[in-house]
């Protein structure tokens, strides 16, 4: 007797949902289709038929898995995708929208203002800024010397805004905080560097003030007579201290070489 043959409509086993993809990225759309007679299957974009080209390829795989790759996505690519599976017993279909996210920039770190050298009396607060830019936001890292700073304390701190602007702050400075400051910025495009000096002067003690004015002997030089009223000339002008502005007493009486 004869056998009669039997005809299944196509019915898809996996069909995939809208996809968010990058420009310039690799879209992949997999879906698995049953049916008798095998079904065809071909893909359409807002309606139109999609033709295999350099950038859109259609690949069956052995265990039977369709496969629509657009490689690289482009803005053209966005829109709804059909896919239509058919034999002889029917058709069967299934749609999804494909986003297209705009192309990540990328620009390497650039610094928009450098770190500038600084001085500060001991004691008081300082601050060491910069304002940096890049595409993604870099990271920032902070170096003393050669010591790493990874961690905020209470007396030293890191500080970044959304504006670019990066800050080292440093409430109370001492002599140990003084020296070169490192500031990178770090992405996926590259990496930049910037120091700049820190110095932390004494705070200048002014001389005791006496009720008895001193004489002053006539020298030869205003140097001499400057040290013979106790002033160490010498400390005054040393490169660690502040510049000052050196006064007489009210009371001294200066010779004719001064």
């Amino acid at each position: 007797e004869p056998i009669q043959e039997r005809f299944f409509r196509p019915h898809f086993l996996q069909a995939p949902g809208d996809l968010t993809v990058q420009e310039g990225k690799l879209c992949r759309m997999d879906c698995k289709v049953s049916g008798l007679p095998t079904p065809d299957l071909s893909w359409q974009l807002n309606g139109r038929p999609i033709r295999p080209d350099s950038s859109h390829k259609m690949l069956v795989r052995e265990n039977g898995v369709h496969s629509l790759i657009i490689e690289p996505v482009t803005a053209r690519d966005a829109g709804i995708y059909t896919c239509i599976a058919s034999n002889r017993a029917g058709e069967n279909t299934f749609s999804l929208e494909l986003v297209v996210a705009a192309k990540e920039v990328h620009k390497a770190p650039v610094f928009i203002e450098k770190l500038q050298n600084t001085g500060v009396t001991e004691g008081f607060p300082v601050r060491l800024e910069c304002r940096i830019s890049g595409e993604p936001s870099p990271q920032i890292f902070w170096k003393n010397e050669n010591e790493s700073l990874t961690y905020n304390t209470d007396r030293v701190s890191m500080h970044q805004d959304n504006y670019g602007y990066i800050c080292l702050l440093i409430q109370g400075a001492t002599k140990e905080d003084a020296g070169w400051y490192t500031v990178s910025a770090k992405n996926e495009a590259g990496i930049v560097s910037c120091t700049a000096r820190l110095d932390v002067y004494t705070q200048w003690q002014q001389p005791p003030q006496t009720t008895k004015p001193k004489k002053v002997r006539p020298s030869a030089s205003r140097y001499a007579a400057l040290c013979d009223q106790g002033l160490d000339i010498k400390a005054a002008f040393q490169p660690e201290a502040n510049p000052v502005h050196l006064t007489m007493q009210s009371g001294l009486v200066e010779s004719d070489d001064l």
